[in-house]
């Protein structure tokens, strides 16, 4: 049985836990510390994850609280806005929850970011609990406390930094993802090892078919590792003031992608994209060398991640990254790799710079069908390679 627990701290204090087990089984014993006896729960859930895993939770909690409600909305990235949180909203004031009482977030990226940032602002602030079933949100978008949700199509430019009282996870869950969107959730995996430790990258690599074919134990190293990389860049900055912003490595190519693509690509596989791309301008730079930038690719198309987009103008992409959130003073900061395992925030990139990869890496357009995309959004936001 897998039980592995990891503290986040915050001015050298414990914040919150990160369990990590193969079942949902301790999920009710880990929540008795909070005193639910007493207190309503919400369950927030998307539709897709909600058909699978939403009576065990139910059944689990009942029992130890005052009251479970369930808020399911349809799955996708299309929910992630303001009017979904305008549901919610209303949802908890009819069923008159207060400030004691709980949110908890089951399913990926979308139901964490959009229930966290519920959580945030509704009485100025309630508890909640992630549980994410996918595996980009197990290794990165629950941990840290960045909640948010999409404006008009500009992805999580309304949010806010608030922790959970708890992120639980079930490895298990991973082995219910479509294809796609596993492969997916790896990208931030990989992109983990290449920002802050290249052992992490190399063990990547070097078990590449065990975690492809989602052996348990395999994927339970790949969870925690992640953890342990997204939880120390975490504690060291936890309101991205400095060297959490190298966690967005492939997010400034990747974002305005997913935007020019009207969403048929992950996000994962937009910030693959990015990633790849943010590697060939690290390369030009001489930070790294050709035989790594060539790994990393590689170790992107081994997992068969889509390839750039031919229908992409690459003037298009630069023009869209101006509307990132993470402008500064007028100028982009981007990420590049110093070297494979350590990444650094540059604001001296120039539009020639930005331009250069989309020069070198050109190739034909995959074609993407509704059938291979599986989950729009328990995914995972993983990534996306370009050969």
């Amino acid at each position: 049985m897998l039980k592995k627990q990891l503290e986040v701290k915050a001015e050298g204090k414990k914040v919150y836990d990160i369990v990590i087990r193969d079942s949902f089984d301790g999920l009710a014993e880990e929540m008795k510390d909070f005193g639910i006896q007493k207190k309503r729960l919400c369950i927030v859930t998307e539709s897709r994850v909600g058909a699978i895993y939403l009576t065990k939770i139910v059944a689990l909690l009942e029992p130890l609280c005052r009251k479970v409600e369930v808020f399911v909305f349809p799955e996708g990235e299309d929910s992630k806005n303001l009017h979904t949180v305008n549901q919610l909203y209303q949802f908890l004031i009819e069923k008159e929850f207060d400030r004691k009482d709980m949110l908890i977030a089951l399913g990926g990226g979308v139901a964490g970011d959009l229930t966290g940032f519920a959580a945030a602002t509704y009485l100025r602030g309630i508890d909640f609990v992630q549980v994410p079933t996918s595996l980009l949100a197990q290794v990165d978008s629950s941990i840290g406390g960045k909640t948010g949700v999409d404006f008009q199509s500009y992805k999580n430019m309304v949010g806010a930094f608030y922790m959970p009282k708890l992120v639980y996870i079930n490895i298990n869950t991973i082995q219910s993802l479509p294809e796609r969107q596993f492969q997916s959730g790896l990208g931030e995996v990989i992109k983990h090892g290449l920002i802050r430790d290249k052992h992490y990258f190399e063990w990547v690599r070097a078990n590449k078919e065990a975690i492809a074919r989602r052996d348990p134990e395999s994927l339970a190293v790949v969870v925690e590792g992640s953890c342990k990389i997204k939880r120390a860049v975490v504690e060291e900055d936890p309101k991205e003031q400095g060297v959490r912003a190298c966690l967005n490595f492939g997010h400034t190519f990747g974002h305005s992608i997913e935007k020019l693509m009207n969403f048929q690509l992950t996000h994962g596989e937009c910030v693959g994209i990015g990633c790849v791309l943010a590697s060939a301008m690290s390369c030009r730079r001489g930070y790294i060398t050709e035989e790594e930038y060539e790994d990393i690719k590689e170790l992107f198309a081994y997992f068969h991640f889509p390839e750039l987009p031919e229908s992409l103008d690459p003037s298009e992409i630069i023009r869209e990254m101006r509307h990132d959130k993470k402008m500064e003073h007028g100028r982009i900061k981007f990420i590049m790799l110093q070297k494979v395992g350590e990444a650094k925030i540059y604001t001296d990139v120039t539009e020639e710079e930005m331009s250069y990869p989309f020069q070198v890496a050109a190739v034909p357009e995959k074609t993407i069908s509704s059938a291979e995309t599986g989950l729009t959004e328990n995914s995972p936001q993983g990534t996306a390679g370009i050969s």
